[in-house]
């Protein structure tokens, strides 16, 4: 990975080295939490007695973690499986690790929440099952003590009004899931990215920022569309039937890089900013000179709805209250793991044009299940394509203790997209009504402490 790399060859390779055959496949999952003062809903900072740096701190010295210091500071906490990350925003990343089935999902999940919040609740913290933090501005949050952030958060400024707000104050739920060759990659990125609308719809809970309402369902996702235009949003070229690896070897080549790391610090690529992949491979950065580490790490700084690693990221749901965390990878792994759910769910979204899937994923993330395609209501659309899911789950009869297959994490959501609600609509309701604007009355309900994991 060290070794220098010259041609766009070597990083076709490198995405056909993650292919898999269909035993070892596996579904990881990436559990963005906000946490906030107890007392007011703030941003919890990162910093002193009662931040998310003491958290790490008590975390590991109780449990089976390890401290990860950057220039003497916390700022992860390392683990054989599942590490935990901390985002710009001192936002509580769990890594989860390679699971067979969601049943291991839940139990990792359940384990980390009950960790969390013992040592939360000795601090003061809450965590909120929502999908931005509800309160403080981007001023008034600490941005995470960690190299690369220092360079990024300066370049978001420049790039689009938003990306700020998106490395300080969102969160989300992440489902990881392999392929095993190219054909099977560039089809469940097509369909992954075909059901964007879809998956704002459902996952929409980031109506409230700054102290009161936005006027978005997912307001997180809005964010993500103006944060970066050269990194973000829905690649066009994935929706062709011949597009490839190397199609893909050509976007990352031309957005521009961060950064490259060497020896533990990184080196600022964004002042002057500009130099893309290809130049750098091409002419290098002063003495240093293209490696597949520097293309690995390249990779994590595109922020398409739907990202190709060694595997395929899909990123576009907020993150959810503990019931509903483990819906996105149980709904991923029902259609991307059957052959004849994938081909149902591209029936299902094939017929829009380009223009068509951006403005409906803008609407979802306005109005969320209201939002229409053509007469029909993306309600219509995300109950079949749950109902696809629930099949797909069924079909795989990976079973619990108690003789459950994993459709088990989808029900509650789906009996939500049946009354034709999410999380957004419901707390949307509930602000302007029973919780009557009142933060605290917001913090308590959406507190992880009010409901534990399904």
């Amino acid at each position: 990975m060290d070794e220098p790399v010259e041609d766009k060859a070597a990083l076709v390779q490198y995405f056909e080295s993650g292919a898999k055959p269909r035993e070892k496949w596996r579904v990881g999952t990436e559990y963005e939490k906000i946490a906030v003062s107890a007392h007011d809903g703030r941003a919890l900072p990162f910093s002193g007695p009662n931040g998310v740096e003491q958290i790490l701190r008590r975390l590991a010295e109780r449990y089976d973690f390890e401290p990860d210091e950057e220039h003497g500071r916390i700022v992860a906490l390392k683990h054989p499986r599942a590490p935990i990350t901390i985002e710009p925003g001192a936002q509580i990343e769990l890594s989860g690790e390679q699971c067979e089935t969601i049943h291991c999902a839940h139990r990792e999940f359940t384990r980390h929440i009950e960790q969390l919040l013992a040592v939360g609740h000795e601090v003061g913290a809450v965590i909120l099952g929502l999908g931005m933090q509800p309160v403080s501005s981007i001023n008034e949050i600490e941005l995470l003590p960690k190299q690369r952030y220092q360079i990024m958060y300066p370049y978001m400024a420049r790039r689009g009004r938003l990306g700020q707000r998106m490395m300080k104050q969102t969160a989300g739920v992440q489902a990881n899931l392999d392929y095993d060759g190219e054909a099977d990659a560039m089809r469940k990125l097509r369909v992954a990215n075909g059901i964007v609308p879809l998956l704002y719809a459902i996952f929409a809970n980031s109506p409230l920022s700054d102290g009161g309402l936005n006027g978005y369902q997912s307001f997180r996702g809005h964010i993500w569309s103006d944060t970066d235009p050269d990194r973000c949003g829905v690649p066009e070229f994935l929706f062709r039937d011949d597009a490839g690896f190397e199609d893909y070897v050509e976007y990352a080549l031309d957005v521009p890089m961060y950064f490259i790391e060497r020896d533990h610090q990184y080196i600022n690529l964004t002042a002057p900013p500009g130099l893309t992949f290809r130049q750098y491979m091409r002419q290098g950065y002063g003495k240093e000179r293209a490696t597949l580490n520097d293309w690995a790490n390249h990779l994590t700084t595109i922020f398409t709805e739907v990202r190709l690693k060694k595997y395929i990221e899909i990123r576009s749901a907020d993150s959810q209250p503990p019931a509903l965390m483990l819906a996105l990878p149980a709904l991923c792994k029902g259609i991307l793991y059957d052959a004849d759910c994938l081909t149902a769910v591209w029936d299902l979204v094939k017929h829009w044009s380009f223009g068509q899937r951006l403005a409906l994923a803008d609407a979802a993330q306005k109005i969320g299940l209201e939002a229409r395609a053509g007469r029909i209501k993306l309600q219509e659309l995300a109950l079949e394509l749950l109902n696809i899911a629930m099949i797909g789950l069924a079909r795989q009869h990976a079973l619990d203790e108690s003789g459950n297959d994993e459709s088990i994490y989808l029900l509650r959501i789906l009996d939500q997209v049946r009354m034709g609600v999410n999380q957004a609509s419901l707390t949307i309701d509930r602000w302007k009504g029973r919780w009557n604007y009142d933060v605290q009355r917001l913090v308590e309900a959406c507190s992880y402490e009010a409901e534990a994991p399904f």
